[in-house]
């Protein structure tokens, strides 16, 4: 596929919310839903990123600690940040198990540097960013030769169907690996 260099510029990948740009003194509802929608909305779209809904179900299924006051603090941000980026492969209840170890060491008088943690994950988001890139090429170049087989009529529909059945299968393998390590890390604490 020509044009997989465009998908990629498309997609808008890099977009994090850095340490930085996380204030720190405590935000409302409304102001860390649009610290969200100013960073990860997409143009021309109504969906929204983050909604006062969704941000009492990550409360409710205890994937917060809890709020005071009705503020958020700089550490509620940066696990709604982790939520964020984990709902798209994990459930809710997957997603609890994953950061309840994190959520407890927080609260534990700061056994953990949260920051230190979510600075780590925004680095391994850039480096995966990175092997994603080269993975795509390398996919599309996979298809390519496969295409060789492939009368022209059809060759377009063949390729973008072989690449899309190409990126779901390796989501679905990197989503194995890591409903795996819930399963580890659950167990380790039973």
């Amino acid at each position: 596929m020509n044009n997989i260099n465009e998908i990629i510029e498309q997609l808008e990948l890099d977009k994090k919310i850095t340490l930085e740009e996380i204030p720190n003194l405590d935000l409302y509802m409304d102001q860390v839903i649009q610290l969200f929608d100013n960073k990860f909305s997409k143009p021309n779209s109504d969906e929204k990123v983050l909604t006062k809904t969704m941000i009492n179900n990550y409360s409710k299924a205890k994937l917060l600690f809890p709020i005071k006051n009705k503020k958020y603090t700089k550490n509620h941000i940066i696990l709604i940040s982790l939520i964020y980026h984990l709902k798209g492969a994990l459930s809710i209840n997957d997603i609890n198990k994953t950061l309840n170890g994190l959520n407890q060491r927080v609260l534990e008088n700061n056994q953990i540097n949260i920051d230190d943690v979510y600075n780590s994950f925004l680095h391994l988001n850039e480096l995966s960013l990175e092997k994603f890139k080269n993975d795509l090429q390398q996919s599309s170049e996979s298809v390519n030769q496969e295409l060789d087989r492939i009368d022209d009529e059809s060759k377009e529909y063949v390729e973008k169907l072989l690449l899309i059945t190409s990126f779901i299968n390796m989501s679905n393998l990197y989503r194995s690996a890591a409903e795996k390590l819930i399963t580890e890390m659950i167990e380790k604490r039973n």
